[in-house]
């Protein structure tokens, strides 16, 4: 897994949204970065990581990105995708799930704790879906097994 194909390739992630503004702040107090080089009045860019992105854009926005005939999911009532990203503590992923929950956001399911594997779901104001985890670092360049096999075996 070391061995990676494509190291300088960014991933972005269009999420359509009702108010940038609202969407701004709720994601500013998640800890997002947001970038203004590529921010107008009906998008903007969030930084998730070192080369991942949420580009939030108004649904008229949105939908112009779709082919003919193509229409979005309402996100309110149908799930479309489920946005997962890794934090680097089982602290961190409270802290961001509980601010969700404080500004906006929604329950979206149980907590689950595996041990070596943490994580909550939370919804943002539109209602898209998205999961906070943190992995125990050698569970995860190992794989859950091995760690399970290992942590047995102590």
């Amino acid at each position: 897994m070391s061995d990676v194909q494509h190291p300088n390739r960014a991933l972005f992630v269009n999420l359509p949204i009702e108010s940038l503004d609202r969407s701004v702040t709720f994601f500013t107090k998640l800890g997002f970065t947001l970038n203004p080089l590529f921010t107008d009045e009906t998008t903007t860019c969030m930084l998730v990581g070192d080369q991942a992105y949420f580009m939030l854009l108004e649904k008229e926005r949105f939908a112009s990105f779709l082919p003919e005939g193509r229409t979005a999911p309402e996100a309110s009532s149908q799930v479309h995708a489920f946005y997962a990203f890794s934090v680097d503590s089982r602290e961190c992923v409270d802290e961001i799930v509980d601010a969700a929950l404080a500004n906006g956001g929604s329950e979206m399911g149980e907590t689950e704790d595996h041990g070596f594997m943490y994580s909550r779901p939370f919804g943002d104001p539109d209602g898209n879906c998205f999961n906070v985890f943190w992995m125990d670092p050698v569970a995860a360049e190992a794989g859950p097994e091995a760690h399970a096999a290992q942590t047995a075996n102590a």
